[in-house]
């Protein structure tokens, strides 16, 4: 068993720490259950909770959440959107997201996925210098998806 300060207090039977814990007010938590004879804890149980989910608050808030933009196109889309799109996506990696880019497809458009594959190299080639492919274009119901990640 070990006390509060972390001073251990030596082998006790359940009773005997129970009664322990019960004088000073604290909680008896098992903390090395497999362990010959098993170890126990004296510590106030709720301020412990406490801390941990504490701890655990911190860290969310120093992750950086990565952002994923989306960009739609379609299999016909003009030259000169493409070049907007372009533009956009250079932004948006400078800002350090993710983008994904779509080309959605209408009526009959879905039975040339060629076309729209061509598209989207020709978009990530495009962009090359700025981002990677992060996965490949591939087909999302009625579109073709392709995931672009900033290059660091």
């Amino acid at each position: 068993m070990i006390d509060a300060e972390g001073q251990q207090l030596g082998v006790l039977s359940l009773r005997e720490a129970l009664a322990i814990a019960g004088e000073k007010d604290l909680d008896l938590v098992e903390v090395a259950p497999n362990a010959n004879p098993p170890v126990c804890r004296l510590m106030d149980y709720g301020k412990y909770l406490y801390e941990k989910q504490k701890r655990e608050r911190e860290s969310r808030k120093a992750q950086k959440q990565i952002e994923v933009k989306e960009v739609r196109l379609r299999p016909k889309t003009d030259e000169h959107d493409i070049q907007v799109v372009l533009t956009k996506i250079r932004k948006f990696t400078k800002e350090g997201a993710k983008v994904r880019v779509r080309i959605r497809f209408r009526g009959r458009e879905i039975y040339h996925p060629d076309v729209a594959q061509e598209l989207l190299k020709r978009v990530a080639g495009d962009v090359a210098e700025e981002v990677t492919v992060e996965s490949m274009p591939a087909f999302d119901g009625k579109s073709m998806v392709m995931v672009l990640a900033p290059v660091h």
